[in-house]
């Protein structure tokens, strides 16, 4: 039994319309549908490029900001309450927004080799078979280094061996 990976950008048609529109736009300016629209002869080209660079820049910012934000969250909520009750639900909070940033932390470390893929020339190809990995499954997760196939490969390979 394979699973599949149920993508809604990929699932999404290229529209004509917009097939032409990243010839125009700064990187910054794209949207999703307009990259994903852009013909397959211009995969991972300089605009594409710039697009996801900017894309992961800004995800790489937004979570240091929330990492600030469970800081100064946590210095707030260490008062003295003197029912057990609260105490177990406020120390329970806190063990859910660390255990977050935690994975957070991790995919900071996937958002920085991203960006060094982009700079070395190697993001949007497939780290196994060379492949392009597929504009849809970036803009899904912009840190994927696996094409669909690849990857299904290798959660079918942990489902049946272990890992």
């Amino acid at each position: 039994m394979t699973t599949t990976l149920q993508n809604p950008v990929a699932a999404a048609k290229k529209d004509p319309k917009l097939a032409n529109n990243w010839k125009t736009k700064p990187a910054e300016e794209l949207t999703d549908t307009e990259v994903l629209s852009m013909p397959d002869s211009e995969y991972m080209n300089d605009k594409q490029l710039a697009f996801f660079r900017h894309k992961l820049v800004q995800l790489k910012q937004d979570m240091h900001a929330n990492a600030g934000e469970t800081t100064e969250h946590l210095r707030e909520d260490t008062v003295v309450v003197p029912d057990p009750a609260d105490r177990a639900t406020i120390e329970e909070e806190h063990a859910l927004e660390l255990r977050t940033r935690d994975r957070e932390r991790k995919l900071l470390k996937k958002i920085e080799q991203s960006i060094a893929r982009i700079d070395a020339g190697d993001y949007g190809y497939c780290d196994e078979t060379g492949e392009p990995i597929g504009v849809g499954r970036l803009l899904a997760r912009p840190t994927a280094t696996l094409s669909l196939e690849a990857q299904q490969r290798r959660e079918l390979k942990q489902k049946m061996f272990g890992d």
